[in-house]
C-alpha cells in the first residue's frame, strides 16, 4: 500500500476480509502478521488462546516475539466479537485464530451454531483491513471421538461462512500463500 492510499484512510478499498486457512506450521500467522503491518499501525492483534499448559504458555510467547512495536494485543478468548466491535474504523486487524475461539466456545458449552452466525455476520461487514487466521481441520482422518467429530464439523461450517464472506482466501501450504479467491 503507497503513502497516498493509506493516508486516504475512508478508501472502502481499505475494509476487506482476507482469511487465511491452513494446516498446522503451515505459516498462516506469520503471513497474516505480514499482510497486516503492510498497513499503517496501529496494528490489532486479537488473541483467541488461552494458555492452559506449558506448550501454549510457550506458543503465545512466540507470537508475542514475532510482533514488535506497532501492536495492539486483545486477549478475546470468548468475546471476539466485542473486541472487533470495539476497535475503531479503518484499524488494520488480525484475529488469530478461529480454531482456538471455537474450541473454547465448545468447552464452554455455549450455541456453536449461534456464535459462529453471529462472527461470520460481523466479519462480513469490515471496517478495515481485516486478516483473519483458522486452521483447515478437515484434510485428515476421521477423529476417533465424537467430541473431536463435533469440533471437526462446527470448524467445517465455520470456516465455510467466513470464507463465503471474505474477500480474499488464502490457503497456506508449506510456508507458501495459495490464493483460492
Amino acid at each position: 500500500m503507497t503513502g497516498a492510499t493509506a493516508a486516504k484512510g475512508n478508501n472502502t478499498s481499505d475494509r476487506k476480509l482476507t482469511f487465511i486457512l491452513g494446516g498446522a506450521r503451515s505459516g498462516k500467522s506469520s503471513h497474516a502478521e505480514s499482510l497486516t503491518t503492510a498497513h499503517r499501525s496501529p496494528w490489532a492483534y486479537i488473541a483467541t488462546a488461552q494458555a492452559y499448559d506449558d506448550e501454549m504458555r510457550e506458543r503465545i510467547a512466540l507470537h508475542r516475539s514475532r510482533r514488535g512495536e506497532g501492536w495492539v494485543t486483545v486477549d478475546a478468548p470468548l468475546d471476539l466479537l466485542g473486541a472487533i466491535e470495539a476497535l475503531p474504523d479503518r484499524q488494520p486487524v488480525l484475529i488469530d485464530c478461529l480454531t482456538l475461539w471455537l474450541t473454547n466456545h465448545m468447552l464452554a458449552e455455549h450455541d456453536v451454531e449461534a456464535e459462529c452466525r453471529r462472527l461470520a455476520d460481523v466479519l462480513s461487514r469490515p471496517r478495515g483491513p481485516w486478516f483473519v487466521v483458522s486452521n483447515e481441520v478437515g484434510l485428515g482422518i476421521v477423529p476417533d471421538n465424537a467430541l473431536a467429530r463435533r469440533f471437526r464439523d462446527a470448524a467445517g461450517r465455520l470456516n465455510q461462512q467466513v470464507a463465503a464472506a471474505a474477500d480474499n482466501v488464502l490457503m497456506m501450504v508449506a510456508g507458501l500463500p495459495l490464493k483460492v479467491k
